[in-house]
């Protein structure tokens, strides 16, 4: 009897053992095979998930076929306690694996809403985009100025508790004053607006902020960018320059950035100045006279008069010789580069040319022509031909 007893028992001991092996292989198979999703989602892991939680979300969200594996197979990896709190696409077809190395390697986070604030030089603006997960695809959902009404779909985002990306994108050639002032309008921003920074000091980028981020701590963000930048730049300078000291650069980069937005030309009208101050000519260039009178305040919004082009203004370069005090805006990168780097050209002179770019001359009379095919294309476009 007792033999029979040990081999029925040794017989079910055998038929467990087989079981869990089968059961192990299922789910290894389970874990490592291709995922259940259909299409690429959007994932949070929210700050302080547990792994228990994220499973239960991943399963409810269709990602993972069980959470109960997902956990097993995290605490075999010894992964368990290694989830990055962020946002994450998880492309379609994804094992629980795959899965898990993606939520435990971090980087930089994947939003499905993303709001940046465009800061221009005569406008503001907050855009909403919606991304396509798997595609890199995105829609527009809304746009609007600060003080316009909110858009419904705007609205509904931020009341649905969604995660949503914000940025805050400067463009080149804004005033430290304009930068401050559409901070101080962005309501999805706190904390007080401090003095405004000096010019040129604000780099222009786009910076991934936090609903809620405090103002004075961005525009030191932006400050600390641009003083990295002009160390960076200034180290690669050439020899030999008119301008003898990084300050002096940044003003000349502020010139030149206010000068063209066209790539091409930057270290062309970077030569033209350079040229200028080597022969002790003045630099002549209106957006300085502007600055002198707007003081970086918003824009003129009318051409200048006569009288300003005359006035003694520390900015006015029609009247002064060499740089004027302080930068005229936030120069970008390209400009500085620019500014410390001139094409070696013989040009002293440059005028539109009706393309949205510049002719460039090296003497007055050629100058003069390019000047008078400029007034042409003028007075064509007043008369609508």
């Amino acid at each position: 009897m007792w033999r029979n007893v040990a081999s029925n028992a040794i017989t079910l001991l055998i038929v467990a053992v087989i079981a869990l092996g089968v059961l192990i292989a299922w789910g290894q198979r389970q874990f490592t095979g291709p995922g259940p999703l259909e299409q690429a989602i959007f994932f949070e892991v929210q700050r302080g998930d547990s792994l228990q939680a994220v499973s239960r979300r991943l399963e409810e969200a269709g990602a993972i076929t069980s959470g109960p594996i997902f956990r097993i197979g995290a605490d075999y990896a010894d992964m368990a306690g290694d989830l990055k709190f962020g946002n994450y696409e998880i492309p379609a077809g994804t094992s629980m694996e795959a899965i898990l190395e993606i939520l435990t390697e971090g980087g930089a986070s994947r939003f499905r809403y993303v709001a940046n604030y465009l800061i221009g030089v005569g406008d503001i603006e907050m855009r909403l985009v919606e991304r396509t997960p798997g595609s890199g695809e995105t829609e527009e959902l809304a746009a609007f100025a600060p003080g316009e009404p909110v858009p419904e779909a705007y609205a509904a985002v931020e009341g649905s508790g969604a995660a949503v990306a914000y940025r805050i994108t400067v463009a080149p050639g804004t005033t430290s004053w304009q930068v401050t002032d559409a901070l101080r309008q962005a309501d999805f921003l706190s904390g007080a607006v401090p003095d405004v920074p000096p010019e040129g000091r604000l780099a222009p980028e786009t910076y991934e902020v936090r609903r809620g981020a405090d103002r004075a701590e961005i525009l030191a963000r932006m400050r600390a960018a641009q003083d990295r930048i002009l160390e960076e730049v200034w180290a690669l300078r050439q020899a030999d320059l008119p301008v003898d000291t990084p300050e002096e650069a940044l003003i000349l980069a502020s010139i030149i950035e206010k000068e063209t937005g066209v790539p091409y030309e930057r270290r062309q009208v970077a030569s033209v100045f350079v040229n200028r101050m080597e022969a002790g000519m003045r630099l002549q260039t209106d957006p300085t006279v502007i600055y002198g009178i707007t003081g970086g305040e918003g824009v003129l919004g009318r051409g200048l008069r006569q009288s300003e082009l005359r006035g003694a203004t520390p900015y006015n370069t029609y009247v002064i010789y060499g740089l004027p005090p302080t930068p005229i805006a936030n120069p970008g990168r390209a400009s500085i580069e620019a500014a410390v780097n001139p094409a070696q050209t013989d040009y002293f002179y440059f005028v539109a040319d009706g393309s949205g770019g510049h002719a460039f001359a090296e003497t007055l009379a050629e100058h003069n022509r390019n000047v008078a095919r400029w007034r042409q294309i003028e007075a064509e476009r007043r008369n609508g031909e």
